[in-house]
């Protein structure tokens, strides 16, 4: 029987979890081509503080909104704005929620109208590897558990995996330990342990590994413009293996 307290743990972040999965859906029914990053920002924002919650981003570090939207060779971070979605893009969507004393994070790529097949490669793959990752979060694996399946799953569709930014620890703080890199070996780094809060990331890029921040010094880009994707789960590590806590739906299972 798993420990009262982690299953306490558990609960409070399920909770948290659930608005942040309820955002991420709201995005990628309503995302479309025209509209603006900042409409999408809005509408996450009053969602979230709809159900008693506050967002997790919004004044974290400075970060100036509640979404985090990366728009074709933005790989993470990207501020909401006035900027207008075409058919063609794909929108990074980042959304943390913080309710109970808990925060729950979780990130999706949506396609905006018709992708180029690339793009449509790009985003099943990284979406595949995440799944991936998600099913070596068991007690007693390893964080390069972790992300050598993901590194391996980039590199045999010709792609690489950002190294700059990591998934992590997650719980009554944002960020906690352990950070969990998108690449690694197998048997290396930290141990995993029950009652773990893991949000397991992966970004992966088109093109080259290297990147750039812009001058808002938030948005970080692929250095030679490829795009990037970027799915997230927030998952607690229990008896019987990894448990989703950020239960988001993917619609687009042609893709």
């Amino acid at each position: 029987m798993q420990n009262t307290d982690f299953v306490k743990k558990r609960d409070a972040m399920a909770a948290a979890g659930a608005i942040v999965a309820e955002a991420l859906n709201l995005a990628t029914r309503t995302v479309v081509p025209g509209m603006r990053t900042g409409e999408l920002d809005a509408r996450v924002e009053e969602l979230i503080r709809s159900r008693g919650a506050l967002p997790s981003f919004k004044g974290y570090n400075g970060y100036p909104a509640s979404v985090c939207t990366s728009v074709n060779d933005e790989i993470v971070h990207g501020i909401p704005g006035p900027r207008r979605l075409v058919s063609g893009d794909i929108l990074s969507v980042d959304i943390g929620a913080f309710l109970g004393g808990y925060h729950g994070d979780a990130a999706v790529t949506i396609p905006v109208g018709d992708i180029d097949e690339l793009s449509a490669r790009l985003i099943r793959v990284t979406r595949a590897s995440l799944n991936a990752a998600i099913e070596q979060c068991r007690a007693g694996n390893h964080i390069g558990d972790v992300g050598s399946v993901v590194q391996r799953m980039a590199l045999e569709a010709g792609f690489q995996v950002v190294r700059d930014f990591t998934g992590h620890g997650i719980g009554r703080r944002l960020h906690e330990r352990p950070q969990i890199p998108n690449y690694g070996r197998p048997g290396t780094g930290p141990a995993i342990r029950l009652g773990d809060a893991l949000a397991v990331e992966p970004m992966i890029n088109a093109g080259t590994m290297a990147i750039k921040i812009l001058d808002d010094n938030w948005t970080a880009v692929t250095y030679d413009g490829s795009r990037s994707a970027h799915f997230e789960c927030t998952l607690f590590v229990g008896e019987g293996g990894p448990e989703i806590l950020t239960p988001w739906e993917w619609p687009w299972d042609e893709l």
